[in-house]
């Protein structure tokens, strides 16, 4: 069943979401400021959570980034570097920011490059992945909304061990 669904999935996104132990896509974007963000380089600097979500504002978006927000003094000292992910234009991710006073970036993907080097379907659902050393060392397909810090807590501790 879940090889069906991740064959599924590659049919709508034309890739399969990236593996554990893959290397870790060191693409560009532009974050809710209007500034170019190199995942690349944040990689270099420590775990990074990338995690995807369908639309700023939006219940469940909301749930989830807030649920990070909360979290995030515990995952900062886990030096954990946490960037969101949305098709939403740069005014959208800056209102969300700004609004839920979400401490971390969010990316806007309009034109879906970060999207489709990391294999995620567009704006079909959310998918978080944990980059370790330039690799992927978690991935969730189908990342929670309320619980999603808790569950990148486990995945930290799992990659520590």
């Amino acid at each position: 069943m879940a090889a069906l669904l991740s064959n599924l999935i590659g049919l709508v996104t034309g890739a399969e979401p990236l593996a554990v132990g893959a290397v870790a896509p060191a693409v560009k974007s532009i974050n809710q400021d209007g500034q170019p963000v190199d995942l690349g380089e944040l990689y270099k600097a420590g775990p990074v959570l990338v995690y995807f979500y369908p639309m700023a504002d939006t219940p469940g978006c909301t749930a989830q980034a807030c649920s990070l927000r909360d979290a995030y003094a515990d995952l900062i000292r886990e030096k954990l570097t946490i960037v969101g992910v949305s098709m939403d234009s740069v005014a959208s991710q800056k209102k969300f920011a700004t609004g839920h006073q979400l401490p971390f970036t969010l990316l806007a993907d309009t034109a879906g490059e970060v999207y489709k080097a990391f294999g995620v379907p567009s704006r079909v659902n959310r998918q978080s992945f944990l980059i370790k050393a330039g690799k992927i060392a978690w991935r969730d397909l189908t990342a929670s909304t309320s619980q999603q810090a808790a569950d990148v807590k486990k995945a930290l501790a799992a990659a520590r061990a």
